[in-house]
């Protein structure tokens, strides 16, 4: 265009609506403030556990000697015991998860067996028969036979001398790695200064009485010991001494390692426990004990020595497991490094402290005259060994014992026994110096941070610190995804972002124009569009600065309708592509459907492999192939140089197939509905799943609904229990079920995987199709994806907010949808259980069966909700059970008869009525409860106990959830609803089966459309004059529209006044019209030639429309896609006739069953109260102050299973609940680790300091969540939207993000 764009179109026009796009939903302050308390939390509990730990392992050391006295001679065999039992527990614990895996879980096989089979066997010589004997012959021999002779200081710090192999092999390790070489000093220090700690310690003890030949050999066999306990961490560097190796056997080694890893920890932690059992029992004979005394220790020993040996095994695994939280958390210098530090300080001072403040205390009982060894010699040695005093002091004077070997008054042992223990101390401390500049992913796995999992009880904070990867390190800084960068930054051209929106049904007919017109929906989008690219891409701007015009986009013609191509302000494009429902298939699977081949099959498979020499991988294969080529061409014969050639091809063929495999592998798909509101830090935490787990296929999210009135408020509760107690249970123990197609994340390889994407495209030819099919789209494609062996996950902190129904009328269209869909899909998943539990190693049986008495549960619900209803009519009329129960059963038996006979308009409004009628009832009888439970002075009746019970589970739930804890306010009218939701609404949705629409966000034709007047000659005459003269007048006004007014006739705008409102909505199950028809067809009066195109075009000038082709090869593949998979379905009436006959028969069916079961409980309970008391169970009656009031409670022994059941059930999910929480606010806390705070704050400023915003990150944010605002106005339509990603030049281990 000749006009210059780059002046503001109106000058006049300079205010804005700027819209706030920050994210106002989540309580950053809170946020922040639970981060800190969480991080100070972690670490003091990672600090205290290990002062547990190792004090009191010292302690079990220290009563092993064998002249302390808290414990006798004649016992020390037990303290013996106990430190074996510390030393082989973890080896227990990893025995039986190693177990567990080789059973439930499938494993890597090796491609050449017999070449696995010789480097297994080489792994067990290398590994477990030498390397895992050592180290567990060093464990034992260390702390069972040398270190009780040694003394506390020693014992404390001696055990900081097993990383003298470490540092050594750091030393190695950065010798061949250049890029290591930053700690080379370090590593050199601390392994001189461990060596240096051995020769101070040996020669305190060898020349403090060289005629002591037992001492000597305590002391050899405590450096040797712990020299062949060094050993344990040889894996943390082998791994890259191979990798700088040109030994291949070497390499073969590492690589199979990895594959059989499962299958050598259960070998090494066999020998291990066997092992230490040799050594613990071959010593105890040979030190003249006898293992008979350990079965009559005295109960005070007992007492004394169960709780050191339980403290020390439930704080060891409990320090490990936190540790591990704090290096997930990326708190490594202050929640892991630090505490582990300083532990080996405080027990000393622990342990030194009080026998200091003792020999103070007699020193000036002596007024100071007196030493310490005549303090040993006076007060510790000659103590009553069968005091029965206080503990602490025995033990006080036990630790001092073992310091009277040595002469603490003289200066020159003071200083050696302090220097040996200092040097071990910064040995470790320079050994792990490399921790304190680890570079971690945001989440991290376990196997991936930390070389072994096994971890060793005796000597605790120092295998935690020395088993952390040394290769985790790297010289340059890890590259985080963690931003929407622009497209045109040539720094960040490491993924490319695409959002695509889908319009369903966005065509329809207007008289006279050429070809069909988009409806309003279409164009509002575009108008938003249009408004909000004229607002970012100015944002910054001052107000006296020029103005940026927005440039023009492109507008497409395509076979399936139309397609609008946006290009963002960043360089990033958006595709709305514009659907009509005759030229290719319609509804919201189809569309997805369209959206997985074009994409996933389209431009990621085929323009993947079409794209020869475009990109760097593609180069270097090509170039790999042309030498090797002209090698053989060389060197070989013709025959010969044919097959060789041959078998290039064929590698070099594989390693594209491998590169197209990490693609899929690392591109993903957001989908989205286009009322869906979410932030940018919600993708990346689903991303963070993907990328974490390579066998998760889907990840969603924390829906939340919007809206206002009683029936959102219902589904904020019901949202929120479903989420916090139902999905984390499915995600702990299992897989999610459904991952919700508002806002879940996929993996491209699991949707195109086999069985998923085909299976997806099959037409429902039957009606159980019509209910699993098209009823719940996304819960059967995660069917599709479960069955495949795909993992579905669910995280807690990514938050989206969709638009819930807000009429009594629309929820139950909506649940009518969902309720037979979700049974449909449990039991298909149930069916298959075995093969499913197979393919797939997160449903285990276990778990297909916890899902089993979840759907029991779900279909004797209307008889539970009857049973409790006749409760409430019992305590409310004071009338015999079986009266209430008939009172109770006889309306929903009515409403469940007429329903077959009357319209699902009229059902709801019944539904509706009486739901009001039952909430009131709950609501007395939660009154009449809480006076009986007043009145009687007790709680201890069933229906006391459960209100209580559900109110205070209830409550500590949503304390856990300390962001939605206001949702607890809409409790009560969740609980008086519970009538309505499971008994009413359990009726509607089985009777009305056979309605297979949608139910909601659907509008109908006006009447005056579906039923037409035939006109007479001259009321056609006059209509053809009409549309003559308004035709003329449309043209002499040029049909020129802007955003804000149209230059229309004025009769057209009084007629569009009147006639503008919309229809009502149905449940029908034909396709519907178009919304306000009659409307847009007068509106089309106004340009009788135009087509969509120029529709579009006349909507603003502000922003241009383009008009462009589509690429034949694209054309060719929507032709070949709709013909295969998405050609529109014919109108045939009698197949339709017959498909209604089979949808009512598979309903009465189902309906049959499902009341059935539901009649069957009934009757038992009735027949139950008929019998009296004779068959009730009998269970005391007691007031407040647990006293028999002398009457008793008769139970019903089937209501009692159930709510047995129910209670389990409740209790499994609590405890999958807290499980859940702690691991989001692990990876909570570490994407605010990782997505810095200051990132907003830093991008306003660039805001306020430069007019150029192309480079800005930030905004990026911004364009995303308005491509999301932009869909609300499009809510009437059945829409999906997705951001997809190709093209990637990323690395297989870095992944990718949205």
């Amino acid at each position: 265009m000749d006009e210059d764009r780059s002046v503001p179109k109106r000058p006049w026009d300079t205010c804005r609506e700027v819209p706030i796009i920050d994210d106002e939903q989540t309580p950053w302050k809170m946020i922040k403030l639970l981060r800190t308390v969480a991080l100070a939390v972690v670490a003091v509990i990672v600090f205290g556990l290990a002062l547990c730990s190792k004090t009191s392992f010292l302690l079990l050391i220290t009563l092993s000697n064998e002249d302390t006295v808290t414990l006798s001679a004649d016992h020390k065999p037990v303290a013996l015991l106990c430190i074996g039992c510390a030393l082989i527990t973890s080896s227990v614990l990893l025995l039986s998860k190693s177990l567990w895996k080789a059973c439930y879980k499938t494993s890597k096989m090796c491609e050449n067996v017999l070449k696995c089979i010789i480097n297994i066997l080489l792994l067990l010589l290398l590994q477990v028969l030498f390397f895992e004997f050592l180290v567990a012959l060093g464990a034992a021999i260390l702390t069972i036979v040398a270190m009780p002779h040694l003394d506390i200081v020693t014992n404390v710090t001696i055990l900081n001398g097993v990383a003298v192999l470490s540092a050594l092999l750091q030393v190695i390790t950065q010798c061949s790695a250049q890029e290591r070489n930053r700690f080379l000093l370090p590593s050199i220090t601390a392994f001189l200064l461990i060596l240096l700690g051995y020769i101070l310690f040996l020669f305190l003890y060898i020349m403090k009485d060289p005629t002591d030949v037992k001492m000597m050999t305590w002391a050899g066999l405590a450096v040797g010991a712990s020299f062949l306990v060094s050993f344990n961490w040889w894996e943390n560097y082998l791994r890259l001494i191979s990798k700088s190796s040109r030994s291949v056997v070497l390499k073969e080694l590492v690589k199979d390692a990895k594959k059989c890893q499962n299958m050598l920890n259960i070998l090494s932690s066999l020998l291990r426990i066997i092992v230490t059992a040799c050594v613990l029992g071959a010593y105890v004979p040979l030190a003249k004990m006898d293992w008979d005394v350990v079965t009559s220790i005295p109960r005070r020993e007992t007492k004394i020595i169960g709780i050191i040996i339980g403290v020390q095994l439930i704080s060891s695994a409990l320090c490990h497991w936190f540790s591990l939280a704090a290096c997930k958390m990326h708190a490594l210098r202050r929640c892991f490094i630090l505490p582990l530090y300083m532990a080996s300080l405080a027990v000393m001072v622990l342990f030194i402290v009080p026998v200091i403040v003792y020999y103070q205390d007699y020193r000036i009982s002596f007024n100071g005259t007196t030493n310490f060894s005549s303090y040993c010699s006076v007060v510790v040695d000659v103590r009553n060994q069968t005091q029965t005093g206080s503990v602490f002091p025995n033990l006080v004077y036990d630790v001092t014992h073992t310091l009277c070997f040595l002469d603490m008054s003289k200066i020159t042992d003071i200083g050696i026994l302090t220097g040996s223990a200092v040097s071990w101390w910064l040995g470790l401390v320079l050994a792990t110096l490399h921790l304190w500049y680890l570079s971690l992913y945001r989440i991290q796995r376990t196997q991936d941070l930390f070389i072994r999992r096994l971890y060793e009880g005796g000597f605790l904070e120092q295998s935690l610190l020395l088993n952390t990867r040394f290769d985790v390190l790297t010289t340059k800084k890890r590259k985080l995804l963690d931003k929407y960068r622009p497209k045109v930054d040539e720094d960040t051209n490491d993924v490319n972002f695409e959002a695509h929106i889908y319009f369903d049904d966005a065509f329809k007919n207007v008289p006279g124009s050429r070809g069909r017109h988009v409806n309003e929906y279409a164009e509002m989008l575009v108008n938003i569009l249009r408004e909000v690219y004229g607002i970012f891409i100015n944002m910054g701007e001052n107000l006296f600065t020029k103005t940026q015009q927005i440039p023009d986009q492109n507008i497409v013609t395509t076979p399936y309708g139309g397609r609008l191509l946006i290009t963002m302000p960043h360089g990033n494009t958006m595709t709305v592509h514009f659907k009509d429902k005759t030229l290719i298939r319609h509804k919201k699977r189809w569309s997805q459907v369209m959206y997985l081949y074009y994409l996933l099959g389209w431009k990621l498979g085929t323009k993947y492999m079409k794209r020869w020499g475009k990109g760097e991988r593609e180069e270097e294969l090509k170039k790999e192939y042309e030498v090797r080529r002209e090698k053989a061409h060389t060197s070989t014969g013709a025959h010969v140089h044919n097959v060789y050639l041959f078998d290039i091809w064929l590698l070099f063929t594989h390693k594209r197939c491998l590169l197209l495999q990490n693609e899929k592998h690392h591109t993903y798909l957001l989908a989205l509905d286009g009322d869906t509101d979410f932030q940018p830090a919600a993708v990346m935490l689903l991303v963070d799943r993907l990328k974490l787990y390579p066998r998760v296929g889907a990840a969603c999210g924390r829906i939340h609904p919007t809206g206002s009135g009683p029936m959102v408020w219902y589904q904020k509760f019901e949202y929120a229990v479903g989420h916090w107690l139902q999905k984390t249970a499915e995600h702990v123990f299992g897989c999610v079920l459904c991952s919700p197609g508002c806002f879940s994340l996929f993996r491209a390889s699991a949707l195109m995987d086999d069985n998923v994407m085909k299976r997806y495209t099959i037409k429902s030819s039957q009606a159980s199709h019509h209910i699993q099919f098209d009823q719940g789209e996304d819960r059967w494609l995660c069917t599709l994806l479960l069955k495949q062996g795909w993992r579905v996950e669910y995280n807690a902190a990514s938050d989206a907010y969709t638009n819930a129904p807000e009429e009594f009328k629309e929820f139950y269209n909506q649940r009518r949808r969902w309720g037979p869909s979700t049974m449909a899909n449990i039991v298909d998943l149930l069916g298959s259980a075995t093969l499913i539990s197979k393919r797939n190693p997160s449903m285990s049986k276990p778990y297909m069966l916890y899902q089993l008495v979840n759907l029991a549960s779900s279909i004797l619900s209307p008889s539970t909700v009857i049973l409790m209803i006749a409760g409430s009519l019992t305590m409310l009329l004071d009338i015999h059970p079986n009266i209430s129960l008939f009172l109770a059963l006889v309306p929903p038996v009515i409403f469940l008869g007429i329903s077959f006979k009357i319209k699902a308009d009229t059902q709801i409004v019944i539904a509706s009525i009486m739901s009001v009628v039952y909430a009131f009832v709950m609501m007395i009888a939660a009154i009449i409860i809480i006076g009986t439970m007043i009145r009687d002075q007790t709680i201890l009746t069933p229906s006391s106990l459960f209100i209580i019970f559900l109110a205070v589970f209830y409550l500590i739930t949503a304390i856990l959830h300390p962001q939605e804890i206001g949702l607890v306010v809409y409790g009560l009218l969740y609980i008086i609803c519970i009538p309505s939701a499971y008994l009413l609404l359990s009726i509607y949705s089985m009777v009305n089966m056979n309605n297979v629409s949608w139910g909601t966000r659907e509008t109908a034709a006006p009447a005056s459309m579906t039923a037409a007047t035939p006109q007479t000659t001259s009321q056609k005459a006059k209509s053809a004059f009409t549309r003559f003269f308004s035709r003329a007048k449309c043209c002499r006004k040029l049909c020129w529209r802007d955003g804000s007014e149209e230059l229309i006739p004025q009769e057209v705008q009084t007629t569009e006044a009147a006639e503008s409102e919309p229809g009502p909505q149905n449940t029908i199950v034909e396709d519907q019209m178009e919304p306000q028809q009659q409307r847009q067809d007068e509106q089309a009066f106004l340009c009788p030639n135009q087509s969509w195109v120029e529709q579009l075009q006349s909507l603003s000038d502000d922003m241009h429309l383009q008009e462009d082709s589509l690429d034949e090869e694209e054309q060719i593949f929507f032709r070949e896609l709709t013909a295969k998979y998405l050609e529109p379905l014919p109108v045939d009436k009698k197949k339709q006739q017959e498909m209604t006959e089979e949808l009512k028969s598979l309903r009465n069916k189902i309906t049959f069953v499902f009341f059935i079961c539901n009649a069957f409980w009934l009757i038992a309970t009735f027949t139950l109260q008929l019998l009296d008391n004779d068959v009730f169970i009998r269970a005391p009656k007691l007031d407040l102050n647990l006293e028999f009031t002398g009457e008793y409670l008769y139970i019903d022994p089937v209501g009692f299973m159930f709510i047995l059941s129910f209670a389990l059930l409740v209790i499994i999910q609590f405890v999958a609940m807290l499980y859940h929480r702690v691991y989001t606010l692990i990876h909570y806390v570490a994407f605010l680790d990782t997505e810095a705070v200051s990132e907003k704050e830093k991008e306003q400023q660039l805001l306020k300091q430069s007019p150029q915003v192309n480079n800005d990150e930030g905004n990026n944010r911004n364009e995303n969540n308005d491509s999301g605002d932009s869909d609300d106005s499009g809510d009437s339509d059945d829409e999906d939207d997705v951001i997809f990603e190709s093209g990637l030049r990323q690395s297989s281990g870095g992944g990718t993000m949205v």
